[in-house]
């Protein structure tokens, strides 16, 4: 089967045919970027926010008038990190629109002179700066804001994972980041990320440079009803066929959480062929098969934990949303040591991303993992 056959996309961008709801959230973003606004977008991870962004990106009104950036930053670990990325993001989406725009990066981006490599045949600078090459990444940071600031079009910068800048090592990122973002005019913002709590105090105190910078938007769960349209006129438009009560249960399964249901139908879908039918039985075997192929790298995740942090893990997964945790209900049904291990443990899994809390609740953070764990550990 050609995989461009598949409607249900699980990485890349999203063709708008593809591109389930989500008609309020983009009409909104839309609308709030256009008359010059700041967004903080909270959601949890793998809810759908870069698809939302790419998607409004694609916009004629974006393509043909302005600028878009999006760098995910998840993966940094210091100022010198975001700058690259936000460097080469922004270089890849403006030196090649022409030359003018290629001598304005260079002569912007003084802090890195002579350390550009160069296309031989057009003469404009590629983006082959290394890490170590941004000796002082506070100075380049303000020269990337100054180039954006003299850009031919207005720019939106999308930062995904944003409240990863309050875990670098340095100190008053927060302020210097928002020094520039006030004393910029041709540039906007979106603020994505999916540690809600972080996001909150970062824009919610009255203490913390952020504070009322940015329009705030939720994004939640699509509509059940809406999702289960989608995945049935999907499968109608393939020539396939899926009951909406199968395809209700996937959306029960994993509570609206867009990609786990993503990847489960794109997977059920390679599985189903023109005329057949997407039964229960052929979604339970597409989630066995991805269980079955992320075997190994759960098996390797857990042998890097301790047995107290394996336990309270276990237990989390077994209860789906765990509550009360420390109370003796919990520690003698799930045969835990004590309350102090217990909160001693949940900070751990916490802070390294096992585990989410939401509302003095937890569940296992991929939800694929704690499906595992319950039918391959605890089974």
């Amino acid at each position: 089967m050609n995989n461009n056959d598949n409607p249900f996309i699980v990485t890349g961008r999203i063709k708008p045919e593809y591109f389930c709801d989500r008609k309020e959230e983009s009409e909104r973003l839309i609308k709030l970027l256009l008359n010059g606004n700041n967004i903080v977008i909270k959601s949890d991870r793998r809810m759908g926010k870069t698809g939302l962004i790419q998607y409004c990106f694609n916009n004629p009104t974006f393509t043909e008038n302005y600028y878009t950036f999006f760098i995910d930053i998840l993966h940094t670990t210091c100022l010198q990190e975001l700058v690259h990325e936000l460097g080469r993001a922004v270089y890849e989406q403006t030196v090649p629109r022409g030359k003018k725009m290629g001598q304005r990066f260079l002569k912007a981006l003084r802090s890195l002179n002579g350390k550009f490599g160069f296309d031989t045949i057009s003469g404009t600078p590629t983006f082959s700066i290394g890490l170590g090459d941004i000796e002082h990444p506070e100075y380049t940071l303000e020269e990337i804001f100054g180039y954006l600031q003299q850009a031919d079009r207005p720019c939106i910068v999308a930062i995904d994972e944003f409240q990863q800048i309050g875990k670098y090592p340095e100190k008053n990122i927060e302020a210097l980041l928002r020094g520039h973002i006030q004393e910029i005019d041709n540039c906007h913002f979106i603020f994505a990320g999916s540690e809600k709590n972080m996001l909150r105090l970062m824009f919610g105190n009255r203490s913390r440079p952020f504070y009322k910078s940015a329009d705030n938007m939720d994004l939640n769960a699509i509509p059940c009803e809406e999702y289960v349209k989608f995945i049935c006129e999907k499968f109608s438009d393939k020539g396939r066929k899926i009951e909406p009560e199968t395809a209700k249960k996937v959306y029960d399964m994993f509570e609206g959480h867009t990609y786990y249901i993503q990847k489960i139908m794109n997977e059920a879908f390679s599985n189903t062929f023109p005329g057949e039918e997407c039964g229960l039985d052929v979604v339970m075997d597409s989630l066995q098969s991805i269980l079955n192929d992320n075997d190994g790298l759960y098996k390797e995740h857990l042998s890097k934990m301790t047995l107290r942090h394996k336990s309270l893990l276990y237990a989390i997964a077994l209860d789906g949303w765990a509550t009360q945790i420390t109370s003796g209900a919990f520690i003698k049904r799930h045969k835990l040591i004590s309350a102090s291990s217990v909160q001693s443990a949940i900070k751990k899994l916490l802070e390294e991303d096992w585990v989410i809390e939401e509302g003095k609740r937890y569940r296992v953070s991929d939800r694929f993992f704690g499906l595992w764990i319950k039918t391959v550990i605890l089974s």
